[in-house]
């Protein structure tokens, strides 16, 4: 083995690229250095290269037509440059039949050769037929081509190996892989996936889970695209449908299809709803998913960091799908409106925080997963009005004001106590500190009328 021949397998083995996929790279790259140095542009040049002699030889490659068609493309190939030369250079500048002629052009010179010049070369050839006509090799082809063809090799197999990444991993688009975190740029995080480089944006992040360079954990691949710079790879932690992969990989069942996944419905980082059915009436499809002791279910849980999964059971009566997605609250009556999918469901009053959940999540998790809009009503036989609540499918993740006036006439209570305690002593304090300012002064001032009522009879017993 020479060499060139080792150096060729080393760098289709490093590269993981197939070693005849270098060699056709090289006879590529060859080829476009005979045509920019001894070549004319169009000219289809084909080379073949010998890895063991580190040789080449070059072609004309020409397909083979008959007399009269390439009599006609040459006539017709002579007009157009006619036109040309009168200074017709713009296809607009054209005339309609003018622009019809150069459709006709269907074949050149540079491409083919008529079967008179063929056999000339090929005794036995026929029209349709590919002549290789071997050309002659300047002696300073090997120097000049070299530097062009080793630029050219080493662009065509970084172009290959990205196909080949790319290739790979979009067939990978929407399953799950092992990553380890390489870095953090800004709010970015650069996730190593294998052969390349995956990419996390802030929104594909868990809420409050740290990345640390080294650190392993499973990514969903989100999406796969050509760009200049190679093949961009999104990776996402948050996508709904990395908690479907996570129970396929975990769950057996679910692998092999026994129990299926009818919807995800997730906030991430804080709680996701998965619906599950099952065909065969000797399998609990929710116990299968949670498994000997939660044993299943806490697996999943940890690779999301904690996050909560509750599993319903999937119904196709929208009845019992909506009571099932509103668990753990327990739903007393179920009432729905089939027109605008929307669902009334009833709960005891102790019941009723339940189902709505931390700000409205697990009915806004219901509503996601059922694809109803769901109001929650309380169901009482007092005279206080009942608390309702009531959630879209579409409604994002923001605090939901509750309608509870039970809560509110609490409070309103305990104001008036309140009211009626603190307020009234400090009132008392206050009127009674006024009155004994208002005695002092009468104190001080009863002295000084005493004196002048006392004066004015003395004044007037001694006129």
């Amino acid at each position: 083995m020479s060499d060139i021949e080792k150096a060729i397998r080393q760098i289709a083995d490093e590269k993981n690229i197939p070693y005849e996929t270098v060699i056709s790279t090289i006879e590529a790259a060859l080829a476009a250095a005979y045509r920019k140095d001894f070549g004319e542009k169009n000219q289809n040049i084909k080379v073949e290269f010998d890895a063991t002699t580190g040789g080449s030889r070059v072609f004309d490659e020409k397909t083979v037509v008959t007399d009269e068609m390439y009599d006609d493309a040459v006539k017709i190939l002579e007009e157009r440059d006619a036109l040309r030369a009168e200074g017709k250079l713009e296809r607009s500048e054209l005339t309609e039949e003018e622009r019809e002629k150069e459709k006709e052009i269907t074949l050149y010179p540079k491409l083919h050769i008529s079967l008179t010049e063929a056999k000339k070369i090929k005794k036995d050839v026929e029209s349709g037929e590919i002549l290789h006509i071997e050309l002659q090799v300047p002696e300073s082809y090997g120097r000049m081509a070299a530097q062009t063809a080793k630029q050219v090799i080493i662009q065509r197999i970084r172009e290959t190996e990205r196909e080949i990444v790319f290739e790979e991993f979009k067939e990978n688009e929407g399953a799950i892989m092992i990553g380890t975190i390489a870095r953090k740029e800004g709010r970015i995080v650069l996730v190593d996936i294998g052969k390349t480089t995956g990419v996390m944006l802030a929104d594909d992040q868990i809420p409050r889970e740290f990345y640390q360079p080294g650190q392993r954990l499973k990514v969903y691949i989100k999406s796969v695209e050509k760009t200049p710079k190679g093949p961009q790879i999104l990776v996402s932690r948050t996508h709904p449908d990395i908690v479907a992969k996570l129970f396929e990989s975990e769950i057996p069942e679910i692998a092999s299809g026994v129990v299926e996944i009818k919807g995800v419905a997730r906030e991430a980082g804080s709680r996701s709803k998965v619906a599950v059915y099952t065909k065969e009436e000797n399998i609990d499809p929710i116990g299968s998913c949670i498994g000997q002791r939660g044993s299943r279910i806490q697996t999943i849980i940890s690779e999301l960091g904690g996050e909560k999964v509750d599993v319903v059971m999937y119904s196709d009566d929208a009845r019992a799908f909506i009571t099932n997605a509103l668990s753990p609250a327990k739903v007393l009556n179920m009432e729905i409106e089939e027109k605008d999918k929307t669902a009334i469901a009833k709960v005891a009053p102790d019941q009723f925080s339940l189902a709505i959940g931390k700000n409205g999540q697990n009915v806004r998790l219901a509503a996601r997963l059922t694809g109803w809009k769901i109001n929650v009503k309380e169901d009482r036989d007092d005279d206080i009005k009942p608390a309702e609540i009531s959630i879209a499918p579409e409604e994002g993740e923001e605090p939901i004001k509750q309608e509870n006036n039970k809560t509110t006439k609490q409070e309103e209570e305990t104001k008036e106590i309140v009211a009626e305690k603190a307020p009234k002593k400090k009132k008392t304090l206050k009127k009674k500190v006024v009155k004994e300012e208002k005695k002092e002064e009468d104190e001080a001032e009863t002295p000084e009328e005493e004196v002048v009522k006392e004066e004015a009879p003395t004044e007037e017993a001694k006129k």
